[in-house]
């Protein structure tokens, strides 16, 4: 039935039981999975939250969090590839989390998006239960939004 399931992840407890099931029913349909990930820029404005730190040293802090998006997504590549799943992985930088997950379903041809309801708080937040809200809110593909 899905031939390219995009599965959007964040690292939380609830991302990893959503990805588990994407891998799952990416095993069961003999689909392609996409594993996600949006990485968000460190905020530059006191309006944004930000503390004021040097370019060099946001540079570091947005780094940091690549580094850490990529180890995630090589662990999910493994558990994936030993299930038998064919995976591609992506890590995408943007402050605006939706958007990013509907526009690499649509360069990746998915026909189904896997998500969790919700993410971490704070700063370690890289998708909210407010972005599922949006992807749901905003594409045609059918969402599978895990709890």
């Amino acid at each position: 039935m899905f031939k390219r399931i995009l599965v959007a992840t964040d690292g939380s407890t609830l991302s990893k039981r959503a990805v588990a099931s994407a891998i799952s029913l990416a095993a069961q349909h003999d689909a392609d999975l996409i594993a996600l990930t949006v990485v968000p820029r460190y905020a530059t404005t006191y309006f944004d939250g930000a503390m004021t730190f040097s370019h060099e040293d946001v540079a570091r802090i947005e780094k940091q969090w690549a580094e850490r998006a990529q180890e995630m997504l090589g662990a999910i590549s493994t558990r994936a590839q030993a299930a038998g799943v064919r995976i591609k992985t992506a890590a995408i930088s943007s402050d605006r989390v939706a958007d990013a997950v509907i526009a690499a379903s649509k360069k990746h041809k998915s026909d189904l998006i896997v998500m969790a309801s919700h993410g971490r708080n704070g700063i370690k937040r890289l998708l909210l239960g407010s972005e599922t809200q949006h992807v749901l809110t905003l594409t045609t593909l059918p969402v599978l939004v895990l709890r």
